[in-house]
């Protein structure tokens, strides 16, 4: 059990000893074969989320011309929503009952949510509503996140913890790379596709990332079935007991001595909130910024944002490898403070200046045609060549329903990918600290009710940052929108620095409980 004690914390990302030391007891092995299959689960809830969202925008406008960017909002918003009401459901679940029966659950209704993504083109109306129930499912199969944080917090000690975390977090930002990548990839599939059976379906660049997101859940629910066992350990990694689900034997846990501090609880649940909304802000305006101030057609939107997002996630890898050497040194809380003062930064970058302005979208009344024409200054318009506006390409510019498209300065490509590079850097960081400090501060007590809430924090800001900004941003434009962002994360920024000294973990805020 002294090895267990002993384990470092610098073992290489995506590695754990288990793997590798043959003279490592049963349990030890068990319990890290377990946890893989967490980081597993969490790769693929990654990959079936980012595997569609470059092309949420151009299937919303193909399958409803109606649907604008205030409609996007809400059905981006919708898979947090759902996620949301799933997590503390979920993480209550699991405090109960094998952690994998609401996993095997949830990834059930992924999975059939996925399936029903692909199959919204096909009613003859309310297709945007369809999008949206589609997506609320699938964030609602998505709540298992709090079952997968909870599982690795109980099963690894103190001194795992910040690696274990790492990983799981560098998991998902392969996930992340990999679903957008994959939505590149399959772009080049178009927009028609071919036809699949007689109902209708059409396998193109829209439906099929959602049907391979449904096999990919599939192969989640066999090693969740077959390989998962149930691991508890205490802070110091000694350990409490594995179950055995074929076993009709019940383990209590002893709950450690000790409250847990309220405040910091409900401190690191606002940050998160902040954290999770910035990113929901950013996921979900890069497509139609990039098509507003880029003119960038629907296909193009879909393949150069899937690739920015790949780099985005290549970069999350590097943060993570940093971030653990980091937080080995000076700990977990002035990183998480740098973070939050980088993404500061990168909001900052988006703010629009200079005097170019967009290319707009005309509308010839007499030819019922989209002309585009750009401005070079306010009073000064020079029209060119007709933009492609057929239904395959659609029109490219910024519509002249958003009003500020006409005295709005352009945002340059220079700027968009400095700050994707700047907010990808700032979450990753903010991410795994958030997850590892929240662990830490919860101590060695059930995680899965806490972990829920947690999650239903991130996933409120998910609801809310998309139905702000696209609402924000069509209505007044990215200078506003980008300027509340920071005054937010500033406002997030004083929140740490003011209860700096609560953000500790369990068994040091006793300890100190103790000497005093």
């Amino acid at each position: 059990m002294s090895q267990l004690i002993d384990s470092d914390e610098s073992t290489p990302l995506l590695r754990d000893d288990a793997s590798s030391d043959d003279g490592k007891d049963a349990d030890y092995k068990s319990r890290w074969r377990s946890i893989r299959i967490m980081y597993f689960t969490m790769f693929l809830s990654s990959v079936g989320f980012t595997i569609v969202i470059t092309s949420i925008w151009p299937y919303l406008q193909k399958i409803d011309r109606g649907a604008d960017a205030s409609f996007l909002g809400w059905v981006v918003a919708a898979y947090s929503l759902g996620q949301m009401v799933a997590s503390p459901l979920f993480g209550l679940w699991s405090n109960h009952r094998p952690r994998r029966e609401p996993l095997a659950c949830s990834l059930l209704i992924n999975v059939g949510a996925n399936v029903y993504y692909a199959l919204v083109a096909l009613p003859l109306a309310g297709n945007r509503y369809h999008m949206l129930a589609a997506r609320a499912l699938v964030g609602f199969g998505a709540g298992n996140v709090a079952v997968v944080r909870s599982y690795v917090a109980g099963a690894t000690s103190l001194k795992e913890r910040t690696n274990a975390m790492a990983n799981m977090s560098a998991c998902q930002a392969l996930g992340f790379i990999l679903g957008p990548a994959l939505q590149a990839a399959l772009s080049f599939i178009g927009e028609t596709g071919v036809a699949v059976g007689g109902g209708g379906l059409r396998l193109n660049m829209y439906t099929s990332p959602a049907l391979l997101a449904a096999l990919l859940g599939v192969l989640n629910i066999l090693l969740v079935m077959l390989v998962l066992r149930e691991h508890f350990v205490d802070d110091e990694g000694r350990h409490l007991c594995a179950i055995n689900y074929e076993s009709e034997d019940q383990v209590e846990l002893q709950e450690a001595e000790g409250d847990i501090d309220p405040i910091a609880v409900l401190t690191s649940n606002l940050l998160f909130f902040v954290i999770m909304f910035i990113f929901a802000v950013f996921e979900t305006i890069a497509t139609p910024l990039s098509m507003d101030m880029f003119a960038w057609a629907r296909t193009e939107a879909v393949l150069y944002n899937g690739i920015i997002l790949c780099a985005i996630g290549f970069e999350s890898i590097a943060v993570f490898l940093v971030v653990k050497v980091v937080a080995q040194r000076v700990g977990d809380r002035p990183v998480l403070l740098g973070g939050l003062s980088i993404i500061f930064c990168g909001f900052f970058v988006l703010l629009p200046w200079g005097d170019q302005y967009p290319l707009l979208q005309w509308e010839d009344i007499k030819n019922n045609s989209v002309v585009n024409q750009t401005f070079s200054s306010p009073l000064s318009i020079t029209p060119i060549a007709p933009g492609a506006s057929n239904g395959t390409v659609g029109p490219r510019g910024c519509p002249l329903a958003q009003s500020w498209c006409q005295y709005t300065p352009s945002i340059h490509l220079g700027q968009f990918v400095s700050a994707d590079v700047l907010i990808g850097a700032g979450y990753a960081a903010c991410n795994v600290m958030s997850y590892t400090l929240y662990s830490k501060i919860l101590g060695p007590k059930p995680q899965g009710v806490y972990m829920g809430w947690l999650t239903a924090s991130g996933s409120g800001a998910r609801t809310l940052g998309p139905v702000f900004v696209s609402n924000v941003y069509t209505r007044l434009g990215p200078r506003w929108a980008f300027s509340v962002m920071c005054g937010l994360v500033a406002a997030g920024v004083a929140l740490l620095a003011a209860l700096y000294r609560r953000l500790v973990p369990f068994s040091v805020r006793h300890r100190r409980a103790r000497d005093t």
